[in-house]
């Protein structure tokens, strides 16, 4: 089996792979300061409470977009279960896919492995909606080529900014709301932010369809935290994987384990 880490702003999402099965998964806070051996007791620990022997875990994949955290994770990975140095993907990972933008090397981890799963597990021209801290728009070729995309506050951010930046605005919980006219400033606040966030994720899908380079109409793949929330408001999805770094990381995986092999 192999561990595989989505390491976000906000969220550091932790799969468990047998093969292409997804068996396991688990969400900790980034934002909280782990030492390797931190890491590597939770991680132990989180495997043994599922009733899975951290034993049998045989290799383990990072993508981080938080360097503060992959070196502690890394280690703690390394020393707490039986395997080789973890495969860090970045940029500059021999994956099967282009990065068709003017700094290929400044992508995103996420963005690339989103490139290589949509590309991978569809066959299909796609735009992958990545609903974390921020909202990313990744456009996507049948044939892993990156074309770029968008970069948009995330939900819980602009909750969070609108609610930090002005002194009466209380916090509260993102829910979906019953009626879009509020009638508490609660109310007034998740009406704003859900159907807001949803509107502005389908006015960016449908600019970018207008702007396709191809002929085929794209694949429109919401991911992330929200995902499965957002897709009881956004029209425009076509599907809805809240896993799919995860398995990209998991594709990842495999595909340059062969190639460390062949070298």
């Amino acid at each position: 089996m192999i561990l595989v880490f989505d390491v976000g702003n906000t969220e550091l999402t932790i799969g468990l792979f047998q093969a292409t099965e997804l068996r396991a998964h688990w969400r900790i806070m980034t934002e909280v300061p782990r030492t390797p051996d931190e890491f590597g007791v939770l991680l132990r620990s989180l495997l043994s409470a599922s009733e899975f022997n951290p034993a049998n875990v045989d290799g383990v994949a990072i993508g981080s977009v938080v360097p503060r955290v992959t070196g502690p994770l890394a280690q703690g990975c390394q020393e707490y279960f039986t395997v080789a140095a973890p495969l860090i993907v970045d940029a500059s990972s021999p994956l099967p896919i282009k990065l068709d933008v003017d700094e290929p090397l400044t992508v995103g981890a996420d963005r690339l492995i989103n490139t290589l799963a949509a590309s991978r597990l569809y066959d299909h021209d796609a735009i992958v909606v990545d609903l974390g801290t921020a909202t990313t728009f990744d456009c996507i070729t049948s044939d892993g080529v990156f074309l770029g995309g968008v970069i948009a506050p995330g939900i819980m951010t602009s909750s969070e900014t609108l609610t930090r930046r002005t002194s009466k605005l209380p916090a509260t919980e993102l829910s979906i709301p019953r009626r879009v006219i509020g009638r508490r400033t609660e109310e007034c606040i998740r009406a704003g932010v859900m159907f807001g966030g949803a509107d502005a994720i389908d006015g960016v899908v449908e600019r970018i369809k207008r702007e396709w380079p191809r002929p085929s109409v794209p694949t429109v793949i919401a991911t992330g935290g929200f995902a499965t929330t957002m897709a009881e408001l956004c029209k425009s999805f076509d599907r809805v994987e809240p896993h799919l770094t995860l398995h990209g990381l998991a594709l990842a995986y495999g595909l340059l384990s062969e190639s460390e092999k062949r070298v």
